[in-house]
């Protein structure tokens, strides 16, 4: 006599939907590992500065004034905003000259 086939047995044939579950299964399972790595992997290219905790960075011809340090930086046509963590705004034209000085300042609050 043979011994019948138990549901656990590797090679019980599954019914074509389960066998379609499962393989739908591993792809999502395969798929959302992937989309893991990939943000991850997006995370550490994209923002290497923002992670380790330093400032933009400065074009090579402008000097901050002592004590400032940057916050933002922002280019326009001829001219470069420096916003630093003092509150306050240097604008700089193209040759890195100081040309404007605007300090913020916000209404206290509720």
């Amino acid at each position: 006599m043979s011994d019948p086939v138990t549901p656990d047995a590797p090679d019980a044939a599954l019914p074509p939907s389960l066998r379609l579950l499962k393989w739908l299964v591993i792809l999502l399972t395969l798929s959302m590992i992937g989309a893991v790595i990939t943000v991850v992997w997006l995370l550490v290219t994209r923002m290497p500065h923002s992670l380790a905790g330093s400032g933009p960075d400065l074009p090579e011809n402008l000097t901050l004034p002592e004590g400032a340090r940057p916050a933002a930086v922002t280019f326009g046509a001829g001219w470069t905003a420096v916003v630093t963590t003092d509150d306050r705004i240097l604008i700089f034209d193209a040759n890195g000259v100081l040309r404007q000085e605007v300090t913020i300042s916000l209404p206290p609050g509720p």
